[in-house]
């Protein structure tokens, strides 16, 4: 992610496998960190569909966590 400072703003939100691509559900739109807090708290299933959006990038949250 480009903009990976604690307070951009960001949208964390779970990409569900469903039939046809499945449906995007926002979980929380504020700071990254409050997001990385949110997301780190969901069980491993959810986990590994989560994503973080900001302004400009998107990437998955299990991505970030194992750098």
């Amino acid at each position: 992610m480009r903009s990976t400072y604690e307070s951009a703003t960001v949208r964390l939100y779970h990409l569900d496998g469903g039939a046809e691509g499945g449906a995007a559900n926002t979980l929380f739109y504020g700071p990254l960190s409050e997001a990385m807090t949110i997301a780190a708290q969901q069980s491993e299933d959810v986990q590994d569909g989560l994503f973080i959006a900001t302004d400009n990038d998107v990437v998955a949250y299990v991505d970030l966590i194992e750098q």
